[in-house]
């Protein structure tokens, strides 16, 4: 072949390469259904190794992204405040469960950028960003709304705690009423919206409260666990696998309305396992089972409501055929990441810095990049602990307790502190984290930037 046509050969195919690679980085706009797990931890689903049931979870993990590494915050609000801001919780104020509005009126959040693109947008199930209907997800870019505008409710009379905020069973903010578990009834709305015929693509996210106590689960739940002489594990694992049911619903769904090709479906859990918590609060009123919560975190250290990996790091899985293949992501994704990673799939292009501090891991779930070192930051409940992680390493620290470090690399479990053997990580880690920590309520409610 002569060596100027095997030169344009050459070119040619690496133009049929360069766009092949930009086609899998670019795809099409495509519907979004995220699904959210409330209090699920690493260990409770089937592909960690959990003895509750999960067959519809452990399908879409088997063909999907395994998320290895994904991190929420330690607890509930805090981890909807940076899902939905593509930012760190603490640029709110927000490190504890919370019924006072979250977010300034003006905020972007990712339901208000997908609607602004076209997208028809719905929140089905568990909002905990000020639990007022003034407060509601209609003033933050959702078209619908419907479950608890507070947090985790009773299973059947869909009440939240005693108090000023007891009654919360909503749509699109108006209270309503209606019999049936609170499982079952977000799974129907979350089915009947997908089944809804539009012309234009959608975001459905779906935060169940389940497994949020109180856990009071149906008899036909409980039967798939007789054999179990422990009563907790029966009302966990019932509710656990009346979850793992919802989200199959929502699948077959999708398949029925001739979507699920057009569909990226996340799947993950706002914060770790509650382990030892008693399912009995007398706050909710009621009766409820009294036991205490088997959640399961694996070989993760900690629980719900610490900065350890067994309180921020939670099953998750992304789900696309035909655009993503099955396999293991290793890498570090923090719950603010779906905020740009969306905003690249769906087109849409920030009209002002939005302050993001998740970014776009697009190119990393379709394996076209390698991820680059980064900083992700957790600050915990009422603020008394934090964790920084750059690379491998991370910094925990508690109020008024010396500095931990872990290489998370060589030590997942967290069992070996290295604080004194490598000071000077320690004191650069530190550095970091007083950057990072600068940009702490600028955007917190009744607060100016930077105050």
């Amino acid at each position: 072949m002569p060596r100027r046509v095997a030169l344009v050969v050459s070119f040619v195919a690496g133009l049929v390469l360069f766009h092949a690679i930009v086609l899998a980085a670019d795809p099409p706009r495509p519907n979004i259904v995220l699904i959210m797990a409330d209090d699920l931890g690493y260990g409770d689903v089937g592909w960690h190794g959990s003895p509750y049931k999960t067959p519809h979870l452990d399908q879409l993990a088997r063909a999907g992204v395994r998320l290895e590494q994904h991190y929420s915050l330690p607890v509930c609000s805090p981890t909807r405040s940076a899902l939905l801001s593509g930012r760190f919780n603490s640029r709110f104020g927000c490190t504890n469960p919370v019924n006072q509005r979250v977010y300034p009126l003006e905020t972007v959040t990712l339901a208000a950028a997908l609607q602004s693109v076209g997208y028809e947008t719905a929140l089905i199930g568990k909002w905990h960003l000020g639990s007022k209907p003034e407060w509601g997800p209609q003033h933050f870019g959702f078209d619908h709304s419907y479950g608890s505008l507070a947090g985790g409710v009773t299973s059947y009379s869909h009440v939240y705690k005693t108090g000023e905020f007891s009654q919360t069973w909503h749509r699109n903010g108006q209270w309503i009423t209606e019999d049936g578990h609170v499982t079952d009834l977000l799974t129907r709305e979350a089915v009947q919206f997908i089944e809804k015929k539009r012309a234009e693509p959608f975001f459905l996210y779906v935060p169940y409260t389940a497994v949020h106590l109180p856990i009071d689960e149906p008899r036909e739940w409980l039967d798939k666990y007789a054999g179990e002489p422990d009563p907790g594990v029966r009302q966990y694992g019932a509710c656990v696998s009346h979850l793992d049911d919802g989200v199959g619903k929502i699948v077959a769904a999708l398949d029925r309305a001739g979507v699920r090709q057009h569909t990226i479906l996340v799947f993950l859990s706002d914060n770790g396992g509650s382990t030892g918590t008693q399912n009995y609060d007398p706050q909710y009123r009621g009766t409820h089972p009294s036991f205490s919560i088997p959640a399961r975190n694996g070989l993760l250290r900690g629980k719900k409501g610490q900065v350890y990996e067994g309180g921020i790091r939670t099953p998750a899985l992304v789900s696309w055929p035909g655009k993503l293949p099955a396999r293991d992501e290793l890498s570090p994704i923090h719950v603010a990441d779906w905020f740009p990673t969306f905003a690249t799939l769906a087109g849409y292009r920030p009209p002002r810095d939005l302050k993001w501090d998740g970014s776009d891991r697009w190119p990393t779930l379709v394996g076209a990049a390698k991820p680059a070192d980064r900083v992700l930051y957790w600050l915990g409940p009422g603020g008394n602990s934090h964790a920084l992680r750059q690379g491998n390493f991370v910094l925990i620290g508690h109020k008024g307790k010396a500095d931990e470090l872990y290489d998370l690399a060589a030590d997942p479990s967290q069992k070996q502190d290295l604080a004194s053997e490598r000071p000077a990580v320690v004191q650069q880690l530190n550095e970091v984290l007083r950057r990072v920590r600068q940009s702490d309520n600028d955007a917190k409610v009744g607060m100016a930037p930077g105050s």
